[in-house]
């Protein structure tokens, strides 16, 4: 197996987030009713608070706190209510919450606002397309950022999942969101790549990059985030089951991810994906 590189991450707030030497674990709080993957939906704040509190405790080195849901075909949702949505939760966590917070939104203003109240990292699904100002707000807070590949929108995006070679493309496309980003005042130390797997994707395409991951790190020299957790993708192996009841296809693809060299997995299940990771990385670490 190829070493996984070691990078330090500088993030808001002065702190920095190493990666690569052992896989860290995002864990997944989404505060929206419609959120595909989480039963029920937590929208107290909180009871969001009291969950990411748990998330750290179970072994979670990361909490990704998103408003909006981005599953296939989801409506768009204001950033006056995605505001709403998630700045209770930071506020609760102010000082009692000792991993660092990564706020999931595409829009600046939203990005803009959770950095100033204390999220470290900026996780931006559209990998800065949506709302090209979220790079100059990464760039001004110095918060790390991860850049996800996908193409479209919720609604538009299983339209777009046509590729010759989905490595190459992906690679070519989040070279372009990184160098938007550098344009930006993006530092180059502070971008992580995520290859967007189900975004804009055929499951044979989001199985297609979990394999090669490899050869994506090479390409783009930056520290990868993984997400299989829950996602459609999984229904050709598991058929049509219910997102909260693909945790042991989840467990599956975050254990090839860790075997492939990811640095970041995004877990919902953080209490069993955790021993899953450690597991998987003394695998690799062995071999």
């Amino acid at each position: 197996m190829i070493p996984r590189k070691h990078y330090d991450i500088p993030i808001a707030g002065g702190g920095v987030l190493e990666v690569g030497r052992r896989p860290l674990v995002m864990g997944v709080l989404n505060v929206t009713p419609d959120s595909f993957a989480e039963s029920p939906h937590i929208q107290d704040p909180d009871a969001a608070a009291a969950a990411a509190l748990r998330m750290e405790a179970q072994g979670a080195d990361i909490i990704d706190l998103g408003g909006e849901s981005t599953r296939p075909g989801a409506e768009p949702v204001s950033a006056d209510r995605e505001f709403a949505r998630v700045m209770p939760v930071i506020e609760r966590l102010a000082g009692r919450l000792a991993v660092p917070i990564s706020i999931d939104t595409y829009k600046s203003s939203v990005a803009q606002a959770a950095v100033t109240r204390g999220a470290a990292i900026i996780n931006d699904v559209s990998g800065g397309r949506r709302d090209p100002a979220i790079l100059d707000v990464a760039a001004e807070a110095g918060a790390a950022l991860v850049l996800m590949h996908s193409r479209g929108t919720s609604q538009s995006m299983y339209a777009e999942a046509v590729y010759d070679d989905v490595v190459t493309a992906v690679a070519s496309e989040l070279r372009r969101s990184i160098e938007a980003a550098l344009r930006a005042g993006v530092a180059r130390e502070c971008i992580i790549a995520d290859p967007g797997l189900g975004f804009a994707k055929r499951a044979a395409h989001s199985y297609g990059v979990l394999a090669r991951l490899p050869e994506l790190a090479d390409a783009l020299d930056r520290p990868l985030l993984v997400g299989p957790s829950r996602k459609s993708f999984m229904r050709d192996a598991l058929g049509d089951r219910q997102p909260v009841d693909r945790d042991w296809g989840s467990a599956a693809a975050v254990a090839a991810a860790v075997l492939g060299g990811a640095h970041i997995v995004r877990v919902h299940n953080v209490e069993a994906l955790v021993q899953v990771v450690r597991v998987a990385e003394e695998i690799r670490q062995s071999a």
